[in-house]
């Protein structure tokens, strides 16, 4: 009797204690540990937002990059042309000064033959003086405004000179360099009204390009077309053939 009272009582206490160990909640560091794995993937998400924003701002910077990359590419390409231009202008101003410092010999020479090209000096002192004036404005001083002015009274003093090609030429440039392409252009066409005159090419050219600029591309293919068939060995020539083939021809 008093053995089965034993037993009754050793299982109610085992009962007990397993009742208690179900009954007991989840660990601390159980929830802890949950907790902590939540938060670490919420910093998870937001690093990722935070690096594909970063992402994308950057592709947006390469992007204006490269817009303005190519800005500037067509910058330099037309700075490129212009100084080459600039340097072509002043080989010819110093082929001009050059030529001008033996005037006085070849003036003795032909003071009284008739000028028959472009390139004929005349006897008269003033007008070979007031040339040469005009053109050390450019070379010497600088001072293209002044030049302007002194081509324009050399032409209105002596209409017939021999120099009038070069000095419509030398205007042409002067403009064409203030990007005043309506007046260039107005001088070049007098130029190239001289079959025999060394600058016709080279003024041929810039109508081109002034056509060019104007949004004209039938004119300007048509004058960089007769530059090559005109003066098919001249730099001139090559300079047409490269505009043509930008514009597709």
């Amino acid at each position: 009797m008093n053995s089965n009272k034993m037993r009754v009582a050793a299982l109610a206490l085992l009962v007990g204690a397993a009742t208690q160990v179900v009954a007991a909640p989840a660990p601390v560091t159980e929830l802890n540990s949950s907790s902590a794995q939540g938060s670490s993937l919420e910093r998870l998400e937001r690093m990722l937002e935070a690096r594909n924003q970063v992402q994308i701002d950057m592709q947006r910077q390469l992007e204006q990059l490269a817009s303005e990359m190519d800005e500037l590419r067509g910058v330099v390409e037309r700075n490129s042309y212009d100084l080459s231009q600039m340097l072509e202008r002043q080989r010819e101003l110093y082929r001009e000064v050059d030529a001008l410092s033996r005037q006085p010999q070849k003036a003795t020479d032909t003071a009284d033959a008739k000028p028959k090209s472009t390139e004929t000096y005349t006897g008269n002192v003033s007008e070979n003086a007031d040339y040469e004036k005009a053109v050390n404005l450019i070379l010497k001083e600088k001072d293209y405004d002044g030049a302007v002015k002194a081509f324009e009274g050399f032409l209105a003093s002596y209409p017939e000179s021999a120099y009038k090609p070069n000095a419509h030429y030398w205007l042409g440039q002067l403009y064409f360099t203030k990007n005043q392409l309506k007046q260039a252009g107005e001088q070049f066409k007098a130029v190239a009204s001289y079959s025999d005159s060394n600058k016709r090419a080279d003024a041929m050219l810039k109508l081109g390009v002034i056509a060019e600029r104007s949004k004209d591309v039938a004119e300007a293919k048509k004058m960089y077309q007769e530059v090559v068939k005109s003066y098919p060995d001249s730099t001139s020539s090559r300079q047409a053939q490269a505009n043509l083939k930008k514009l597709g021809n």
